[in-house]
């Protein structure tokens, strides 16, 4: 979908319209190689791991508030590996669990003040300047 927006919004190159056209279950690493190779055709550097997952972070963030995703969707990923730069990163991070059924035990919350304080917090992620202009 990302490739598919990105050719709706002018970018055109060979691989990213093969990158489009790929099954959503596609390969992985056939993924990666394409979108590696359609950056590169744009003249867009990749960033690193840690950048782009700041990056992740903050549209995970939007995403919650804009009720595309629940809150225990996000206790699905490995976000404690971000090293977040920000205040407002280290708060989203911090409530953010590696199992929806551990927020009691682990923040001693109910599900429902806990969803309530990721949604501040994911409020103040995204309503805060980027520490990156690009994010």
């Amino acid at each position: 979908m990302i490739a598919a927006e990105a050719l709706a919004a002018g970018l055109d190159t060979p691989t990213l319209c093969e990158l489009a056209g790929l099954p959503r279950h596609a390969d992985t690493r056939e993924i990666r190689d394409a979108f590696e190779q359609a950056l590169s055709e744009a003249g867009i550097e990749l960033p690193d791991r840690g950048l782009a997952r700041r990056h992740a972070l903050r549209r995970l963030a939007a995403r919650l508030i804009a009720g595309e995703i629940a809150a225990g969707d996000l206790a699905t990923d490995d976000w404690w590996e971000t090293e977040a730069e920000t205040a407002g990163e280290r708060s989203f991070l911090s409530l953010i669990q590696y199992c929806a059924c551990c927020i009691e035990y682990t923040l001693g919350l109910d599900q429902q003040t806990w969803t309530a304080e990721l949604r501040n917090a994911a409020l103040t992620l995204t309503s805060s300047p980027p520490t990156d202009p690009a994010c």
